[in-house]
């Protein structure tokens, strides 16, 4: 998966985030932000699939957001839940906040119920992750989608993240830290549905971190620690609607 980011504008950016609260800046003497890579066309793609190994329609789910995490501009995140645990198989990735982060977006969508699996484009949309075509065109479209989102950047110590100015959305928006582990990984279910089966999942979801409150002007904010291996996606997304207003990725 591609690194993507933007770069703020060095001497705006610096000045501007001198002048923010103190309290989110980091002390003295650390290195400046590290510019990353700006994705191809415009911002990313965030596509998020809930998804469970118990699940009998979500091995193909599993393959179409793999599928889709290989385009250019796409940060794909599988979170793993428990809805299907009863049928006798625990799955192995599967925790509560990632359960209450989708039913989080069942409130924001309107919707009547959680489903599995389910994908979530940049918390505007939903589809069924078993729907392969439905979900490329979704993405196509959010991908064309004309949006000025805040500028990210990661610092070069991997221990904050800046966020430039924009407009936030009524409701305030908020910065979440989103780590997982990069690639793919395979689970061989031994109960249940999927019973014999060995379960892909792609850029499965370790945790996720409310890091503050985003207002429209620039700011620092500290990442959580992770693990050797992981990445993290830093998510700029609204605290009502849920819709993300800017993303990017640090390896």
């Amino acid at each position: 998966m591609n690194t993507m980011g933007w770069i703020i504008a060095g001497t705006v950016m610096a000045g501007a985030l001198l002048s923010v609260a103190s309290a989110a800046q980091p002390a003295a003497g650390r290195p400046p932000l590290a510019p990353r890579h700006a994705a191809a066309n415009g911002p990313p793609v965030v596509v998020e699939l809930f998804t469970a190994q118990g699940c009998g329609g979500c091995v193909e789910a599993n393959a179409a957001v793999e599928k889709a995490a290989a385009q250019p501009g796409v940060i794909a995140l599988t979170y793993g839940v428990d809805y299907w645990d009863y049928l006798g198989w625990t799955d192995t990735f599967a925790r509560p906040e990632f359960v209450q982060r989708q039913r989080a977006y069942r409130a924001a969508l309107r919707q009547r119920g959680v489903s599995t699996p389910q994908v979530v484009i940049d918390g505007r949309r939903q589809v069924s992750g078993a729907r392969s075509v439905e979900l490329e065109t979704a993405i196509g479209q959010e991908a064309v989608r004309q949006a000025w989102p805040p500028q990210i950047e990661f610092r070069e110590n991997g221990n904050g993240v800046g966020v430039g100015s924009g407009r936030a959305p009524v409701g305030g928006a908020e910065v979440v830290a989103v780590t997982y582990t990069p690639g793919p990984q395979v689970v061989e279910v031994r109960q249940g549905e999927n019973r014999g089966q060995a379960m892909r999942h792609m850029n499965v979801v370790r945790g996720v971190t409310r890091l503050g409150e985003w207002r429209g002007r620039p700011m620092l904010y500290t990442l959580p620690p992770a693990r050797s291996g992981e990445a993290v996606a830093v998510l700029v997304q609204g605290k009502t609607d849920k819709r993300i207003l800017g993303a990017a990725v640090r390896d």
